[in-house]
């Protein structure tokens, strides 16, 4: 059985999950938004599910709910975010909110996010920004998942990349992806279900591939590309966590648990604003672009499904399992 909820009453319930847990208000309203986006966007591994294991974080002390992050501007394009060891939520909107203001007179902000935890969708911290007229690219490392080329043991995270651009006439351009050949969420169920996985998915303890979910699940996770795409990862976690002072991925605890310290991973984004290098043709040329692209029978722009699922959430509502609403409505009091 699913559960019905309106985007408001989503919010709602997810604050007091958090305020119940020890959370600050601000912090509650900033994780609410960002999870119940999430799910308004179809991407519910993101979305609600998260909120247990986010309040038993806090009440062990994984995660400090009432954190408030520091800012330093480092340099005049350059700007450095100390999460301290609170939810990445409210340190990332407090970090590009600045560098948006900095990338009116500097043209390009990089932004460092240290001592951070899960940042959910990459893509919905920096759409915003977008939406204002900004070019912007966000990089996030991850607890371990997958293991160097070549070797067996997990030591980078699947870290997601997003980029998002003002598209003329349309909503913000948006793509969004993690590093990994698939959801790791794919592998989890395959094992719960006793079925078999291709065999480039993931591999075993030994480093072999496997079919066996079981163990790809002790094992670790094959990056899309394979070796370029392994390559591609460890660019992300050295932007995401050395120029941030952060944990790498072998580093981290879990994001799914309660257990061990804060994971302190870090994220890295890039701001820039499109007047400082082609003026007013770069939204010709993304317009022109997009337009060869969708003159194609049967082709569309990256993120359309999600925009389709955000208008039917605005409208219907967001449905989740009876088990889950239950359980969030226990967790706030109710």
């Amino acid at each position: 059985m699913m559960g019905a909820l309106s985007l408001m009453a989503a919010r709602e319930l997810a604050r007091n999950v958090l305020r119940a847990a020890g959370v600050s208000e601000s912090n509650a309203e900033c994780v609410a938004r960002a999870l119940v986006a999430a799910e308004a966007d179809g991407l519910a591994s993101h979305g609600l599910s998260r909120l247990p294991a986010y309040a038993d974080q806090v009440k062990s002390g994984k995660v400090d709910g009432t954190a408030v992050p520091v800012l330093k501007e480092t340099a005049p394009a350059a700007l450095k975010v100390d999460a301290k060891c609170g939810f990445a939520f409210p340190a990332i909107a407090a970090g590009l909110a600045r560098a948006a203001d900095m990338a009116k007179s500097s043209g390009t902000v990089a932004v460092s996010v240290g001592n951070s935890h899960h940042f959910g969708v990459a893509a919905y911290h920096i759409e915003p920004l977008a939406e204002r007229g900004l070019v912007a690219l966000a990089f996030g490392n991850s607890p371990a998942a997958i293991a160097p080329w070549g070797g067996s043991k997990p030591v980078f995270g699947t870290n997601p990349i997003a980029f998002a651009c003002p598209c003329p006439g349309r909503e913000p351009l948006v793509i969004d992806l993690s590093l990994s050949k698939v959801a790791r969420g794919k592998i989890m169920v395959a094992a719960q279900k006793g079925e078999t996985i291709p065999p480039d998915w993931a591999l075993d303890a030994e480093g072999r591939p496997t079919t066996d979910a079981k163990a790809a699940l002790g094992g670790a996770m094959i990056a899309m590309g394979d070796a370029k795409g392994t390559a591609l990862v460890l660019m992300v976690e050295l932007l995401a966590a050395a120029l941030s002072a952060s944990h790498f991925g072998y580093e981290a605890s879990s994001f799914f648990d309660a257990k061990g310290p804060p994971p302190r991973v870090g994220q890295f984004f890039l701001v820039l604003d499109p007047r400082y290098f082609a003026g007013a043709a770069f939204a010709t040329r993304v317009g022109d672009l997009t337009a060869a692209i969708l003159a194609q029978p049967g082709a569309r722009l990256p993120g359309d499904r999600r925009l389709a699922a955000r208008a039917k959430a605005q409208e219907r509502g967001i449905s989740i399992s009876d088990d889950l609403q239950a359980d969030l409505v226990r967790r706030a009091g109710g």
